[in-house]
């Protein structure tokens, strides 16, 4: 396990090097960074390492499934504003003969009917975008309390005449005490390439990568978890920063330093409650989603905060998440049932 970790280390520090601009619009392929499950969802939208059954979580850190997972099965939809819509699958089976268990995943955004128009602006008919990617999970426990996962995923892009698709694998580590109800994980997202460019020329686009490492505790006499969770690690200052926009608006940055707000930006802060055995109520905050949809003029007091609460019983878990984009709100459902 310990040449494992130097590994991940080594191939850590070569991507830092290899992706260390890719943020922003500079990826391709953003859509494979929302968020695939209610539960994620209201933790912030960002969390690897959150101490949970839900397999769904497992699209985003693969170290986290597990053999009590073993044929569970979870479906979400969540509904986006301006009518975009986002479906996701997720299923784990364990193989006890390798104590490995194995995962499967499916992502697919469906932005309805636009229309197509020329470049005077006349609408030559319609056209129906979609993206979707399809992932293959492995994860198998070493000694106690440690998990290594990798997920191997084909993305695929479509947008009228124009498509595009490409492979990324994800390397996660996961550290998990059951006793003293204690998580923690990193995980090296999206190295990959895009195999085929919208336009069909040879000058490829980068993908999303992310580094990220979380830490959950549940404490031991209250029915309360709380989560940390810090992404973009390979960069400091993650922030856009269009100076030619900010200019027009009359907004002065010469001089001042963000710092602070560059660290925070880094951070997602969630947790969850435990009304009972069978209810769970979840809040999270994303410090960087909260600075994005802040723009000059139309801030919302609830712009980075999420919630969701889920019925948990036997065989069967229902979940609820939302948050705010301004003045509008996502709807998100996602059901988990053991076959």
């Amino acid at each position: 396990m310990f040449r494992l970790i130097v590994l991940l280390i080594c191939l850590t520090i070569y991507t830092h090097k290899a992706f260390a601009q890719t943020l922003g619009g500079n990826a391709v392929f953003n859509f494979i960074n929302q968020p695939s499950s209610p539960q994620l969802s209201a933790l912030g939208g960002v969390n690897i390492s959150n101490i949970s059954n839900d397999v769904s979580l497992s699209l985003h850190n693969p170290a986290i499934l597990r053999k009590p997972m073993h044929r569970y099965i979870s479906t979400s939809f969540n509904s986006f504003l301006g009518g975009i819509k986002n479906y996701s699958l997720a299923s784990a089976y364990h193989v006890e003969q390798y104590n490995t268990t194995v995962g499967m995943g499916i992502n697919f955004f469906d932005y309805g009917n636009i229309a197509q128009t020329d470049a005077s602006g006349n609408i030559m008919g319609t056209f129906h975008p979609r993206d979707y990617s399809v992932q293959l999970m492995v994860s198998k426990p070493y000694k106690e309390h440690w998990f290594l996962g990798v997920t191997a995923k084909f993305i695929s892009s479509g947008y009228g005449q124009y498509s595009s698709n490409g492979v990324a694998v994800d390397v996660g580590i996961n550290y998990y005490d059951s006793v003293n109800g204690l998580q923690a994980g990193m995980v090296v997202k999206n190295m990959g390439t895009q195999l085929k460019t919208y336009d069909g020329l040879n000058k490829k686009t980068e993908l999303p990568f992310d580094m990220q490492v979380g830490i959950t505790k549940r404490l031991r006499n209250a029915p309360i978890q709380f989560s940390l969770t810090a992404h973009h690690l390979h960069a400091f200052n993650i922030y856009y920063n269009d100076t030619s926009f900010l200019q027009n608006e009359g907004v002065n940055t010469t001089g001042k330093k963000f710092t602070g707000e560059q660290i925070l930006s880094h951070l997602v802060f969630a947790t969850q409650v435990y009304i009972s055995d069978k209810i769970e109520v979840t809040a999270g905050y994303n410090f960087m989603r909260r600075q994005d949809l802040n723009v000059l003029n139309a801030a919302n007091g609830l712009n980075g905060f999420t919630a969701g609460a889920g019925l948990l019983l036997q065989r069967l878990q229902i979940r609820y998440a939302t948050g705010f984009y301004q003045q509008n709100r996502f709807n998100q459902l996602g059901i988990n049932v053991v076959l």
